[in-house]
């Protein structure tokens, strides 16, 4: 057990380290990146060393690995994503047309609202002369990123150092893993570094089920809803599949999120509901193979992660260090979660709760008559 002394002194360390971790969120942006780089590509760096081949050549055949998926993820999909938002601009005129002549009027016979009231209240025509004259510059995005970007010398210099930095830092990273952890795993006191340990191991199988099966499962389902959205004939089909495969990390979120996008698009394309059918198609077949067969081998049922718990991790983690805080968020909810499933177990074991036999007792009072 720790005296007084040694409590103090650890709880110093922990509000040390959480006040450099504030200061320096500026600049941990790319050093953070890496280590989840490194973090996910450890385990084929071992795989590929158990079969003999060296550390080194390891961590560069994985380099290499992830930066062929990065590059051809962003040569196919930035293209199609600007074209699919320059398509949405251009449909969205019409579109406003369609609900002052039709949907307003049905909504303002239902309600008994004045049509003149209602009109002075919600004038559409602006919003859509703003979008006929700005359309152009919202098809541009990707070229008006750069030139924003290349228009201030302190921006475009802090990008092309996290571009070159990010790589340099993943690869020692991945290279040096193991040795990392057995580093720190040796600065830990030698009577709680079994308990360390086996925190540490758990906390581990949590975070690498969420962040190596989550990522994949996620993946899938966006090629799937795109896919499926697709070839059911929805212009916006990648854009939708996307975004519903992105906020699928929260069970049934993606599911809700893609079909209201799904309707709002076809709505957009068609001016009627003549793709609902098909839209609840594509959701349905993939929240069953999300349910039946991705997350239970890709993910299994080991991360213990609430998905309340998971939101508000990571709005915290923004709202008090901003993209280093997004970062950060899952990998700290995943040990706070282990520590408190750690510390219940701790105290149901203890006497302040009661002992083992008054504990069964009151579980299963029939027992003792």
């Amino acid at each position: 057990m720790m005296t007084e002394s040694q409590k103090w002194m650890l709880l110093s360390i922990v509000l040390l380290i959480g006040w450099l971790f504030y200061l320096l969120s500026p600049i941990l942006m790319p050093f953070l990146v890496a280590a989840l780089l490194g973090y996910l590509g450890d385990p084929l760096v071992d795989r590929l060393e158990a079969r003999k081949l060296s550390r080194s050549l390891s961590v560069t055949i994985v380099f290499i690995f992830f930066t062929i998926i990065l590059f051809v993820a962003i040569l196919l999909l930035v293209p199609l994503l600007e074209s699919q938002i320059v398509a949405l601009v251009n449909k969205l005129p019409s579109f406003i047309d369609y609900i002052q002549s039709n949907i307003i009027p049905q909504v303002l016979n239902i309600t008994g609202l004045d049509a003149k009231k209602a009109a002075q209240g919600l004038d559409l025509s602006e919003l859509k002369k703003a979008l006929g004259a700005n359309w152009q510059s919202i098809g541009g995005f990707a070229g008006y990123l750069i030139n924003s970007i290349s228009s201030s010398s302190m921006l475009i210099i802090a990008w092309v150092s996290n571009l070159v930095l990010i790589p340099v830092i993943a690869f020692y990273f991945m290279r040096d893993w193991d040795i990392l952890v057995d580093k720190v795993a040796h600065l830990i006191p030698r009577h709680i570094e079994p308990l360390v340990t086996r925190l540490a191991k758990e906390s581990d199988e949590v975070l690498a089920a969420f962040m190596r099966g989550q990522l994949l499962v996620m993946a899938c389902l966006a090629g799937i809803y795109s896919t499926g959205l697709w070839i059911a004939g929805l212009e916006l089909g990648l854009l939708v599949g996307l975004l519903a495969g992105l906020v699928s990390f929260v069970p049934y979120l993606g599911f809700i999120v893609g079909i209201l996008a799904a309707v709002i698009a076809s709505l957009i394309q068609f001016h009627d509901l003549s793709l609902l059918m098909h839209i609840s198609i594509v959701f349905g077949i993939g929240q069953l193979l999300e349910s039946m067969l991705l997350t239970p081998l890709l993910v299994g049922d080991r991360i213990g992660l609430h998905p309340v718990a998971v939101i508000f991790a990571i709005m915290v983690g923004g709202q008090l260090f901003g993209f280093v805080g997004i970062l950060v968020a899952l990998p700290v909810s995943a040990v706070v979660m282990v520590l408190l499933r750690f510390l219940y177990r701790s105290y149901v074991a203890s006497g302040l709760y009661g002992t083992q036999s008054e504990n069964e007792t009151k579980a299963h009072p029939k027992n003792t008559k």
